[in-house]
């Protein structure tokens, strides 16, 4: 599969090197130009490009892995979000600027989804400390991988892909309510959960 980034950070560089070691292609992009990126698409090797955010736009699956306040800005930079797969990766912290025209009673992944009209937005790997998932062996522990969204077709496909890159992979429903759980302040924000053992009953 294809993955286009919106960010070049540290999440970006962690996710896409679990995706290269599995036959996936990404292009990263930021908002300085393709040209920026040199250098950390050579050290990422083959399969991996640079582009610009509406590039990045166009593959399979877009993941946006900016700060909350570079977010608003860096969605506007593609001018059709509709029918487009966006997983949510950001975190609004508690001591981050409200940004104007935010809307009550909504948690930051629908938030984002408002400034990205029509796409098909997951909350995915905002949970998880990139530093807790830097082990690319095929022997690393399963690092259980919170995910929330309204469309079950799409987040059947991202599971799979999921754990077949490393992770364990767990639903935790719609948007709105799996969101508020795993968003920073909710229950299940970075609680670091490995699948080194699973009872079974036969």
């Amino acid at each position: 599969m294809k993955f286009g980034f919106i960010g070049a950070g540290t999440v970006a560089q962690t996710l896409a090197k679990h995706l290269l070691l599995h036959g996936h292609e990404v292009i990263l992009s930021n908002n300085r130009g393709p040209e920026t990126l040199s250098d950390l698409i050579s050290s990422l090797g083959a399969g991996a490009k640079s582009g610009t955010p509406s590039e990045a736009a166009e593959q399979d699956f877009v993941i946006l892995c900016v700060t909350w306040a570079q977010m608003p800005a860096a969605l506007s930079m593609v001018p059709d979000w509709t029918g487009r797969v966006l997983i949510d990766a950001t975190n609004c912290f508690e001591n981050t600027e409200p940004l104007l025209g935010e809307w009550s009673g909504k948690n930051s992944s629908e938030i984002v989804a408002q400034y990205a009209p029509g796409a098909h937005v997951i909350k995915a790997f905002n949970s998880v400390p990139m530093e807790w998932i830097k082990d690319y062996t095929e022997e690393k522990p399963k690092t259980v991988l919170f995910m929330s969204g309204d469309n079950i077709q799409v987040k059947q496909v991202l599971k799979e892909i999921w754990e077949k890159i490393g992770f364990a992979c767990i639903d935790l429903g719609s948007l709105s309510q799996g969101g508020l759980l795993q968003q920073i302040g909710g229950p299940l924000a970075g609680l670091n959960l490995n699948l080194l053992d699973q009872y079974t009953v036969r």
